[in-house]
């Protein structure tokens, strides 16, 4: 390597030896000396620079610190913040779940109340009708007994002595036949070649009907002898319109007094139960159809469907008809209203017919129109008995 040092004009000027005499002053002429650099200088300036960068790092470290602080503040007071929101939001959410929840809560207790209530209004219904159900059983029940003890009160003795009555019947009749037969005169040829009188029967109108015994001796006489049949010799399965039931004496009593005390026009005292006054009844309707034929037409007044009901039903039972012998135009017709029997019955009586007009006990009022008929029945309760039929 050549050296940059500029060569002096003084030859005697020598690097190696200085100059004499040579001051500071004159140091303005010189020019550096560009000279090479060791390695324990480089290393010298190294450090130092990293010294100073060093220095500088410490004195950045305090800033950068602040600045996270700072930001690590920031992201807390966010996060504050954030749950103070949450906080809030989960008050809310609770607060309207309570509130849907009481609302649900209130809503069922109503529809379970209105549930109850309509539950123990329809028990209460229930509870009524069943009431009255049991009501109407019990006084079925008391009614049944008491006709139990009035017909059939001793019926084991009263079958044996009926038995017996009718086997001395039979004897009696075959004895007086024997007699008869005996003392029977026999026509002889001529008797035959004569022709009999004539006989002629009473006559009858076509809207008015007597039996009085002096009178018609003849239908007195087959009214005792139909009645006496039916107490002595009852025929349990016999043609319609004929009785078919057990004919007390008692029953054949009021029978007997209404046609021939009281000519078929009057009141019966009731048997204290409608079974056995729809017996009496149907006594009556047997001896008429038996003594009238088609004629006759029956006409019944209760002032209820279930009294009519009762009493289409022993009549069926009585007489051995059917339901198609009720009816307008039939043999008997049921009615709940005096006036529309009272039209009925006139248009009866314009067509030749012979109405009878039978009245239930339970009427408590009987029209006067009534009255106007050839023949009428009403049973009059005994003031001395507890009617079984009021119901």
């Amino acid at each position: 390597m050549t050296s940059d040092v500029p060569q002096s004009s003084n030859p005697d000027f020598f690097p190696n030896k200085p100059q004499e005499n040579a001051s500071f002053d004159d140091k303005e002429g010189l020019e550096p000396l560009n000279l090479p650099e060791t390695q324990g200088e480089r290393n010298e300036v190294i450090n130092s620079s990293d010294k100073d960068a060093s220095a500088i790092d410490e004195a950045s470290k305090p800033v950068e610190l602040e600045n996270t602080i700072k930001e690590l503040n920031q992201e807390v007071e966010a996060l504050k913040q954030q749950k103070q929101g949450l906080i809030a939001e989960i008050e809310a959410l609770e607060s309207s779940k309570a509130q849907k929840l009481s609302e649900k809560t209130q809503t069922v207790e109503q529809t379970l109340e209105q549930m109850v209530i309509e539950g123990l209004r329809e028990l209460q219904q229930k509870k009524q009708t069943l009431e009255l159900s049991v009501e109407q059983l019990e006084r079925r029940r008391d009614r049944i007994r008491e006709e139990m003890k009035t017909t059939f009160a001793g019926i084991s003795q009263d079958l044996a002595i009926r038995v017996q009555g009718f086997k001395d019947y039979l004897v009696g009749s075959l004895q007086d036949l024997a007699a008869a037969a005996e003392q029977l005169d026999l026509p002889t040829q001529e008797s035959w070649e004569q022709p009999p009188e004539p006989v002629t029967p009473p006559s009858v109108s076509g809207s008015t009907v007597q039996f009085a015994p002096l009178e018609f001796a003849e239908q007195t006489r087959k009214i005792e002898q139909i009645l006496e049949q039916y107490r002595r010799n009852p025929d349990y399965y016999g043609p319609p319109w004929q009785l078919r039931r057990t004919f007390e004496p008692i029953h054949a009593e009021r029978v007997q007094k209404w046609f021939f005390s009281q000519g078929g026009r009057g009141t019966i005292r009731s048997m204290g139960s409608r079974l056995q006054n729809i017996l009496v009844a149907s006594a009556v309707i047997s001896v008429l159809n038996e003594l009238h034929g088609d004629r006759t037409r029956f006409l019944i007044l209760a002032n209820t469907p279930e009294r009519l009901g009762e009493w289409r039903r022993g009549l069926q039972d009585c007489l051995g008809i059917s339901r198609g012998d009720f009816g307008p135009e039939r043999g008997i017709v049921l009615f709940e209203s005096p006036e529309a029997l009272v039209q009925k019955a006139e248009r009866l009586v314009e067509d030749k017919f012979l109405p009878l007009v039978i009245i239930d006990e339970a009427e408590e009022q009987i029209s006067l129109s009534l009255l106007q008929f050839p023949l009428w029945l009403a049973f009059a309760p005994d003031p001395q008995q507890m009617s079984s039929y009021l119901y």
